[in-house]
C-alpha cells in the first residue's frame, strides 16, 4: 500500500469517526423526512406535468374531431350542390385530421399510463411519508428518553463527561490538598528538629559572618573565663605556698632568737 493511499485511508477513517460522533439521530431523521417530502413534491410536479400534457392532447383531439365533423358536413353540402371538387377537398382535410388523431392517440395512451403509475407511486410515497413521520416522532422520543436515561445513569455511575471531569478535578484537588498537608507536616517536623535551617540553606553571607562572629565571641568569652578561672586557681596556690614558707622562716628565727640570749648568758 502506497503512502498516499495510507494517508487517504487515515483521513477517511478520521472523517468517518468525526461524522459518527457529530451525527445526531433526531437531526438525521428530520433530514430524511425532508428528503422524502422533496421526493413527494417532485412526483407531484411530474404528475401535474404529465396530466397537463395529456390534457393538451385531449384538447387537440377534441378540436380535430370537431373539425372532422365540420368537414364531413361541408363535404355533404358540396355533394348536394354538385361540387364534387369541394367535397373531395373537404374529405381530404377530414382524412388529414383523422390521421393526426391517430398519431396522437399512442401519445395519449402513454401519458395516461404514466399518469396512472405516478398516481400510484404518489399514493405509495405519501403512505411511506406518513408512516415515516409517525415513526420519526416515535424514534425521536425514544432517542430523547434514552439520552436522558443514559445521562442520568452515567451521572450516577460517575462516568459521564461533565461529571467525570468534575470528579477528576475533585480528585486533583484532594491530591493537592494531601500533598500540601504532607508538606506542612514535614516542615513542622523539620522545624522542631532544627534540621530545616540546615536543609533549607536560606542564610546569606552576612548572616553567616554574624553567626561566625557570635560563635567566635562565645569562644573568646569561654577562653577568658577559663583563663580567669585558671588564674584564680594559680593565685590561691601561690598564696598557700607563700604562707607555708613564712611559718617555716618564723620558726627558724625564733629558735635563733632563743639561742642568742643563751649565748649571751653564757658569756656573762
Amino acid at each position: 500500500m502506497g503512502l498516499f493511499q495510507r494517508a487517504h485511508n487515515i483521513i477517511e477513517a478520521k472523517a468517518n469517526k468525526a461524522l459518527d460522533q457529530a451525527e445526531n439521530p433526531s437531526e438525521m431523521l428530520d433530514l430524511s423526512y425532508e428528503k422524502m417530502l422533496e421526493q413527494l413534491t417532485q412526483v407531484r410536479r411530474a404528475l401535474v406535468d404529465i396530466a397537463a400534457s395529456r390534457k393538451r392532447i385531449e384538447l387537440q383531439e377534441t378540436q380535430l374531431r370537431q373539425s372532422i365533423a365540420h368537414l364531413q358536413d361541408q363535404a355533404q353540402a358540396a355533394v348536394a350542390q354538385g361540387r364534387d371538387d369541394l367535397a373531395k377537398e373537404a374529405l381530404s382535410r377530414k382524412a388529414a385530421a383523422q390521421q393526426e388523431i391517430d398519431q396522437m392517440e399512442p401519445q395519449h395512451e402513454q401519458l395516461t399510463e404514466q399518469e396512472e403509475k405516478l398516481e400510484e407511486t404518489l399514493q405509495q410515497l405519501q403512505s411511506r411519508v406518513n408512516a415515516f413521520r409517525t415513526q420519526k416522532e416515535t424514534l425521536k422520543a425514544e432517542y430523547t428518553a434514552s439520552k436522558a436515561v443514559t445521562s442520568v445513569n452515567e451521572g450516577a455511575a460517575g462516568i459521564s463527561k461533565s461529571i467525570s471531569d468534575s470528579g477528576a478535578a475533585l480528585q486533583r484537588a484532594q491530591d493537592k490538598i494531601a500533598t500540601m498537608q504532607s508538606r506542612a507536616q514535614a516542615t513542622d517536623e523539620l522545624l522542631e528538629s532544627g534540621v530545616l535551617e540546615d536543609v533549607g540553606g536560606g542564610t546569606d553571607d552576612i548572616q553567616k559572618e554574624l553567626d561566625e562572629l557570635s560563635s567566635k565571641s562565645n569562644v573568646d568569652g569561654e577562653l577568658a573565663a577559663l583563663k580567669a578561672q585558671v588564674g584564680a586557681g594559680g593565685a590561691s596556690g601561690a598564696a598557700g605556698a607563700l604562707g607555708t614558707g613564712a611559718t617555716a622562716s618564723t620558726g627558724s628565727n625564733g629558735s635563733a632568737g632563743s639561742s642568742e640570749p643563751s649565748s649571751a648568758g653564757d658569756g656573762a
